[in-house]
């Protein structure tokens, strides 16, 4: 991917085509966009011109297609052109069209990638956020389709599909970036077998389709204009297909998915399971406006980093890493804190001096995380410009933030602060040593 701020488009680029099902003519413009605006359809031809959000609660229909609606209005297939989107880097377009699908094309996502490459990458002010899977999520249709996502650095694809036939019984795994986007997904086309399109073909449903731009298996013949692209051609479709579909749940994601005769259902599916585990994750914390964090660390991994336990580990979990020298932690500051019982009785107030740790070991955990340090402990040298501005009571949720500005070799510096509902408590620069255990 380009680096880690969000990307639209340097400026619009248009294609033109024959739209799969209809066989109409259709031009397709792709247009900047500004930050957090993520992808959106406009339908051009229409009166208003309305828009539809590229979200799996738009999803309106999932048979041989992804198709969005809002109300009466319809976009009919736009599993390629988001994949196209999200694989070569994008975060944010605006999609206008003059009729109710996309240019079918040679039936991959190739147009569409040369398309962008067209219109050229523009970087945005705002850091991209990316959700850090960190549970495994599964999804069993029980038809014989499974979506599983485990934890994993990178993102990440794994399809198997399953042909009713053996021979075209496909496997295709890989690391997902640009380049492997482009060579390795986006050139793969769309495949049907002929007794599945058949009667639609004989009733007039599919009238922009032919070998020109779908891969029809009769019997056991390839029936194609062009020789296969690869050999497992049908299963980097399929995965080019659940790239573009997982993305309507609004989030790009680090982690390895997991396919098993993946299709737009079970695809769409999933993606709603996504949207709503992240809903849930957010809620973890109370409706206090938080930073636009994805990765977390819970209690678990958080043991695995600091050495610190009860009464003196001051994290219950990490929200957001801006990056990997920046981020967000939490502590639920309750009445059973055991330093209440003293500081002070009838008018409990969290030490400003526990407030100084919270935020030591919100710093700690950026420097411990790093491979080099597994396993060391971070100790105090100094604290700077200290400061306390209000107290903390019992059921605040302290929101603490470390950043750190300079680390030279096993000497670090950190700029830290605690807030409670948006204003600022307390606030210091650290400065740390990082030493073996």
């Amino acid at each position: 991917m380009p680096s880690e701020m969000e990307h639209t488009l340097a400026s619009p680029a248009s294609l033109e085509g024959t739209s799969l099902h209809t066989g109409e003519k259709v031009t397709l413009t792709i247009k900047p966009a500004p930050e957090g605006h993520g992808f959106k359809f406009c339908r051009i031809d229409l009166p208003d011109k309305p828009f539809i959000d590229a979200d799996v609660d738009k999803v309106e229909k999932v048979e041989r297609a992804t198709t969005l609606s809002t109300g009466t209005v319809r976009v009919h297939t736009v599993e390629h052109v988001l994949s196209a989107l999200t694989g070569m880097g994008v975060d944010n377009a605006l999609i206008e069209m003059d009729a109710n699908e996309p240019p079918i094309g040679d039936g991959s996502a190739k147009p569409y990638v040369e398309l962008i490459k067209q219109a050229g990458l523009q970087e945005q002010e705002t850091p991209r956020k990316t959700w850090e899977i960190r549970e495994p999520m599964h999804l069993d249709t029980g038809n014989g389709s499974l979506v599983t996502i485990v934890p994993s650095k990178t993102f990440r694809v794994s399809v198997t599909n399953l042909a009713r036939r053996g021979k075209f019984t496909q496997y295709f795994s890989s690391e997902v970036t640009t380049e492997t986007f482009e060579k390795e997904i986006a050139p793969a086309r769309t495949f049907t077998f002929y007794e599945d399109i058949k009667p639609l073909l004989d009733k007039g449903l599919i009238k922009g389709g032919s070998l020109e731009n779908a891969v029809v298996i009769r019997d056991e013949e390839v029936l194609s204009k062009e020789p296969m692209r690869f050999d497992n051609e049908f299963a980097r479709h399929k995965a080019l297909d659940l790239i573009g579909d997982l993305m309507l749940c609004g989030k790009r994601i680090t982690g390895h998915v997991i396919a098993v005769a993946p299709g737009h259902a079970p695809n769409t599916q999933m993606a709603a399971k996504l949207k709503k585990e992240y809903g849930r994750m957010r809620a973890m914390v109370p409706p206090i406006e938080l930073p636009e964090g994805e990765a977390v660390l819970d209690m678990q991994e958080i043991f695995r980093i600091l050495p610190h336990r009860y009464p003196f580990l001051l994290i219950d979990r990490v929200v957001d890493f801006s990056t990997d020298l920046k981020c967000t932690a939490v502590k639920n500051i309750t009445f059973n804190e055991p330093y209440f019982q003293g500081h002070f009785p009838g008018h409990p107030i969290m030490p400003g001096v526990l407030q100084l740790e919270a935020m030591a070991q919100a710093a700690s955990i950026l420097v411990l995380r790093l491979p080099d340090n597994e396993g060391k402990i971070g100790y105090f040298m100094s604290a700077n410009n200290v400061k306390f501005r209000k107290p903390v009571f019992p059921g605040d949720t302290l929101f603490i933030d470390a950043e750190i500005t300079k680390m030279r070799r096993n000497i670090g510096q950190a700029v830290t602060s605690c807030t409670v509902n948006g204003e600022v408590v307390s606030s210091a620069e650290l400065k740390f040593a990082v030493m073996d255990a």
